[in-house]
């Protein structure tokens, strides 16, 4: 699939969802905010890039504590909600731009922090948007990813991105941890740690949330029943089609 092919997916896909992810508790509660607002506590003439910022909720939680915060997504649909919501909550510092994680249109070394959350998995070239995050990170910036974790296990990483691209076909791929080091060592940038969080996703709401069609849906519990202990073991796979998997928080300097 072309770039520009893949950016018109993307777009459709979460175009039209912009207020469900506003609303989703997935995307609006996690512990991985209080490490973000730690990061930039007393930095507050700091600028920060939201880097496919979805539905805004890292820019929400930063922006009271930093002088800018830039919401950059792929969907204007998205970044409509959030300038919405941005200006709902008062927060006047926030700014979005449209755009693509591996084409930013910002100078080198224009940010003191970049973050992002459940956005790597859309990238068409994971290697070339860290190229860029280093590129417009100020020397000595941080950034933080975070996003969910591929096991590594060929077996359980064939699982979880087959689920992923059924229930939405703008996925590329989840990560494994080494993938996610070996792409930041070869972008520049220095990882300084990393931490793994559990999530538990309820399938209804996971599979509405993307508007997933009725046969793909289908096909997805028929592979979650198909599968043998290993893999219903480790996702936690339940009755209803609810699992958890892995979430990495990875944090690296330039």
């Amino acid at each position: 699939m072309t770039s520009n092919a893949h950016t018109q997916v993307v777009q459709q896909q979460f175009g039209g969802q912009a207020v469900a992810y506003l609303n989703s508790a997935v995307h609006a509660q996690g512990a991985e905010f209080a490490l973000l607002q730690a990061e930039v506590a007393g930095k507050n003439e700091a600028r920060v890039l939201d880097l496919g910022c979805g539905a805004g909720h890292v820019s929400f939680h930063v922006a009271p504590l930093v002088a800018q915060v830039v919401a950059y997504d792929l969907s204007q649909q998205m970044l409509d909600v959030v300038a919405a919501a941005a200006r709902e909550r008062s927060l006047e510092n926030i700014r979005t731009v449209a755009g693509a994680a591996e084409r930013l249109p910002f100078a080198d070394g224009e940010f003191d922090f970049v973050f992002s959350r459940y956005s790597a998995h859309h990238w068409s070239d994971l290697g070339l948007a860290l190229r860029e995050v280093r590129r417009v990170l100020k020397p000595g910036g941080v950034a933080a990813f975070i996003d969910v974790l591929s096991p590594g296990s060929p077996l359980l990483d064939t699982y979880l991105q087959s689920v992923e691209v059924l229930r939405d076909t703008s996925h590329v791929r989840d990560y494994s941890a080494g993938e996610w080091l070996h792409q930041i060592n070869e972008a520049g940038l220095q990882a300084r740690s990393s931490a793994r969080q559990r999530l538990r996703l309820e399938y209804a709401s996971w599979v509405e949330r993307m508007r997933t069609p009725e046969p793909l849906r289908v096909a997805i519990r028929q592979l979650q029943r198909a599968m043998g202990n290993e893999v219903c073991e480790y996702f936690q796979i339940e009755a209803d089609g609810s699992f958890s998997t892995d979430v990495l928080v990875l944090w690296a300097e330039r």
